[in-house]
């Protein structure tokens, strides 16, 4: 069989008109007949979480769903089924399920899909995200942008083809968690006075190993694609690169250079991804953001985007509150560790600052496809990656990087995958 490589299988996707020529239209009406039907691509853990989400909190249903692996179908059609016939929607077409390399196609190819998440790993996301653009669907695209430059610049390009026509969603969901939201309203209009300096971290555990149902190193590669630089853009991109967005999120910026250091250690005996990085960004105006990440070891640290002004520290904790102290405090009600009393649950009292952010986005991308106010997030979902793959490509290198050097490079991996093995 024909080794079905990287170029051929995103070039694929940039001919994808060939098989998608039919523009989705959608009557809003019923709660059954004309909810916005949805198609997953990838139907892994993060895209099953943000998928049923839509189906339980927006007008939206799982109408169709697509995979390489048919094991992933088979796990994931149970909870489609459930979070659809819950929320009264009937259970997702039997048509509609779709296995191997070019399932995406086929789901793409369906009239009657109306949006798309693509949650498969990241080294598919500008081919995916390119080809449901062209097939004239709605897109969430799960982040990062891409594993490298050359899939970034995709993604932008994508971005100005879908303008006026079709909602683009990259899930940064922090973004839309309300007490970051809050935190951002409030830097922005001086709570902290003058930025003098940001500080990022994302202190994670290692990650597990999936093993392969086949014997295939291709089906190795994927199943573990977190440990593989080329899939998946390594560590920075998969965390560190949320705390970075948040940063360039407040401050409306994005980072002109880059010195990072990082190395393998407590790397199992496979993969090639850095399980550590401490890298600073230097963002316009002379201002400094330093950022730390790491995946090793057996303990969880803590996730924090801090920003300290000339009145005052602001602090974003995943786990451990959202606020503000100095001349201008304000908390934003998340509880600062610790469990919640019988009295603070009934209250509404959060431990985790995220409690709300998948909700709020899944709900801000179906709205805008029901309301016509389409949204566009291609060019700051692949800028905040961008800027992730400049820190790492410092690191790497062990040299300094700045941004316009890395851009003109148009670094791409070449990855070469034969995935026409695994259709059935």
């Amino acid at each position: 069989m024909k080794p079905f490589n990287r170029r051929e299988f995103l070039a694929t996707a940039a001919t994808a008109t060939a098989f998608t020529i039919v523009k989705p239209s959608v009557a809003f009406g019923t709660n059954a007949n004309s909810a916005v039907r949805v198609g997953i691509i990838g139907c892994g853990n993060r895209g099953s979480e943000v998928i049923t989400e839509m189906a339980k909190n927006t007008n939206a249903r799982i109408h169709a769903m697509a995979d390489l692996f048919d094991y992933q179908l088979e796990k994931a059609l149970p909870k489609f089924n459930k979070a659809n016939t819950e929320a009264g929607k009937g259970e997702v077409d039997k048509s509609g399920i779709y296995q191997g390399s070019e399932a995406y196609l086929k789901l793409l190819n369906n009239p009657q899909v109306d949006a798309v998440l693509v949650s498969s790993p990241a080294f598919t996301h500008p081919g995916f995200l390119e080809a449901a653009v062209l097939a004239g669907k709605h897109v969430y695209c799960e982040k990062p942008a891409a594993p490298d430059v050359a899939g970034c610049l995709r993604v932008i390009n994508a971005g100005k083809k879908a303008e006026g026509k079709v909602s683009v969603a990259i899930g940064f969901q922090i973004r839309h968690a309300s007490p970051y939201a809050g935190l951002a309203e409030r830097i922005r209009n001086g709570a902290i006075g003058e930025m003098v300096s940001v500080q990022l971290y994302y202190i994670s555990s290692r990650i597990g190993f999936n093993k392969p149902v086949g014997t295939s190193d291709e089906e190795y590669r994927i199943r573990n694609h977190f440990h593989y630089t080329d899939l998946s853009g390594g560590i920075f991109l998969d965390q560190a690169v949320h705390m970075i967005d948040v940063c360039n999120w407040i401050l409306n910026e994005k980072p002109e250079n880059a010195i990072g250091r990082g190395n393998l250690r407590g790397t199992p005996d496979f993969g090639d991804t850095f399980t550590n990085y401490q890298v600073i960004f230097g963002y316009p105006g002379d201002l400094g953001v330093s950022v730390h990440s790491t995946q090793v070891g057996p303990a969880f640290g803590d996730v924090c985007a801090r920003f300290t002004g000339t009145k005052g520290v602001a602090e974003a904790h995943y786990s451990q509150g959202v606020f503000v102290n100095g001349e201008n405090p304000w908390d934003s009600g998340i509880l600062r560790g610790g469990e919640p009393t019988p009295e603070q649950r009934a209250a509404g009292i959060f431990t985790s600052a995220l409690h709300d952010s998948t909700t709020n986005k899944v709900k801000n991308f179906i709205g805008s496809i029901e309301s016509g106010n389409l949204i566009n997030e291609a060019t700051p979902g692949a800028n905040s990656t961008l800027s992730a793959i400049l820190g790492r490509l410092s690191a790497e290198e062990k040299k300094g990087k700045n941004w316009n050097e890395m851009i003109s490079s148009n670094q791409q991996y070449n990855i070469n995958l034969n995935l026409k093995q695994f259709d059935r």
